[in-house]
């Protein structure tokens, strides 16, 4: 996928309200540092959660998302997790306190049980939108099914190779749900579809589940991407047909080694925001398919891959490698078929915490087993620009803010950083020199950059560039803010301890 934004960049580049990650080279004039992508680590824990209630342990066992949502709820102080449970009948709601340990409430839609909506479903995302009704604080979109049992053929309300319809549901608590629209049957979609907020475009955003062909004449269909945006989630249901076609796996995209043969998928994409972009969630699909899985007793290959976008639409794939990936091995929880949730992640001080689920191998039914796991990683630390002893250097592309204090996410604990501002002919400013510039040590994801006898707020509104010298470190993020305190003003995905909305702010006084 070409990404116009990327070639060529801006000429200049507003870098206010969000912390500028280097997972591309949009600010990125040139660099001697070598850029590295990184993988979150799996807890200790996993799984988190994992089938033990009865309305989990059926037929078919489940106590794992499938999309649905892993938010941080800041009116409760509470994570809510909701998941599939046994056979995907229905839809439950675990609650925990510190994000590793989780409960089953009782709840009372379902008596004695934390089920939240007893409706079968296959696909289902949910999503905290604070700043919409307060009736529909949580929204959830789900593909209806028409049966009870995994073992038997998936039916949806439609008839053909796209059968399915969305409900969706709204819910002031993510309790309590009422259906408050459905898409038309005329223009039924595929079962593994999903949804989120980009407060960049000030749209929902539709991930439409579809069927593309490979280029030879007869061969494979393939899962891939569509596309529909909206202002209004539920009026937006009605007008889904004028999807168009988005994205997909391609030729970068690896095949499972075992079938070679196999051409890379697009299984689900989900979505959020995250300082000043959106990370995409891709579970690429490398086969075997359904009939080889359901033979051999194994699970699907699906592992979650990373796309970044920063207009909502074109994405950048730099790493084509794994970032959760399935462990295929005896007795691992996590065996294959990883799936993303919706929200993407939470972010709990220096760290990223990605919920995900994953299926074992078992002896019942091939495609059950699903459980509820978590992969932590560094703040920001999707992609890092590194230096060894001998040093090296980055100079940005023109930049211009209104901020008054820089700030880097830096691991040099046996290292250094500074700093020099740089005018447009690339001629350092005086006061702003990197001999002017005190060094930074130390490894923290919220570091202050300063100089001795000249102030940041001089530079605001000038178009400059900065240059970065580092020795023996990594550089995972800068950004200018507002504030003296470092908030950077950008999105925080599914939020977290501290984040009283859904952005990065100060805390508001009482709170």
């Amino acid at each position: 996928m070409p990404v116009p934004y990327l070639d060529p960049p801006p000429p200049v580049i507003t870098i206010d309200g969000a912390r500028q990650l280097f997972v591309d080279d949009l600010l990125v004039e040139r660099r001697s540092l070598t850029r590295t992508f990184h993988r979150p680590i799996p807890h200790p824990d996993n799984p988190l959660l994992k089938p033990e209630a009865v309305w989990e342990t059926g037929h078919v066992p489940f106590a794992m998302p499938f999309s649905d949502g892993a938010w941080f709820d800041p009116d409760e102080g509470l994570f809510k997790l909701w998941y599939a449970g046994n056979e995907m009948w229905c839809t439950c709601m675990a609650t925990s306190r510190d994000g590793i340990r989780w409960e089953r409430p009782i709840l009372d839609v379902v008596p004695q049980t934390n089920i939240v909506l007893d409706v079968p479903r296959d696909s289902s995302t949910v999503w905290r939108d604070p700043d919409g009704d307060p009736a529909e604080r949580f929204k959830m979109i789900q593909t209806v099914k028409k049966k009870l049992s995994m073992t038997e053929p998936l039916v949806g309300e439609a008839t053909g190779t796209f059968a399915f319809t969305l409900t969706y549901y709204a819910s002031p608590d993510g309790v309590h749900w009422t259906k408050r629209a459905e898409s038309p049957v005329k223009d039924a979609t595929g079962d593994r579809s999903t949804f989120w907020r980009d407060p960049f475009r000030g749209t929902w955003v539709y991930s439409l589940r579809d069927i593309g062909w490979q280029k030879e004449p007869g061969s494979q269909p393939y899962r891939v991407r569509s596309f529909f945006e909206h202002t209004d989630l539920a009026d937006g249901l009605a007008h889904i047909g004028d999807a168009v076609p988005w994205v997909g796996a391609d030729d970068l995209d690896p095949p499972n080694p075992a079938w070679p043969d196999q051409p890379a998928q697009l299984y689900t994409l989900d979505a959020t925001p995250y300082e000043g972009l959106m990370v995409g969630l891709f579970s690429v699909h490398q086969g075997p398919e359904n009939d080889v899985c359901a033979d051999k007793g194994l699970q699907k290959r699906n592992q979650i891959t990373l796309g970044f976008s920063r207009d909502g639409f074109h994405w950048d794939r730099p790493d084509r490698g794994p970032f959760i990936r399935a462990q295929e091995r005896d007795g691992a929880w996590d065996w294959g078929n990883i799936q993303s949730v919706g929200g993407g992640f939470c972010v709990i001080g220096d760290e990223l915490r990605f919920y995900y689920s994953g299926r074992g191998r078992w002896d019942g039914f091939w495609d059950g087993n699903g459980a509820t796991g978590l992969a932590v990683l560094r703040r920001d630390g999707f992609a890092s620009l590194d230096a060894d002893r001998d040093g090296g250097m980055l100079v940005t592309r023109p930049v211009r803010f209104s901020g008054a204090h820089l700030f880097v996410n830096l691991e040099a604990p046996g290292g250094r950083l500074r700093v020099a501002v740089l005018d447009e002919t690339n001629n350092p400013i005086p006061g702003f020199c990197l001999s002017d510039c005190e060094p930074v040590t130390g490894d923290g994801t919220q570091l202050a950059v300063r100089w001795r006898g000249a102030d940041l707020p001089a530079m605001r509104g000038r178009p400059v560039r900065l240059q970065f010298e580092l020795f023996s470190g990594s550089l995972y993020a800068f950004w200018v803010s507002a504030y003296p305190t470092g908030e950077s003003g950008g999105h925080v995905a599914a939020g977290g301890p501290g984040f009283q909305h859904t952005r990065d702010r100060p805390a508001e006084p009482g709170s």
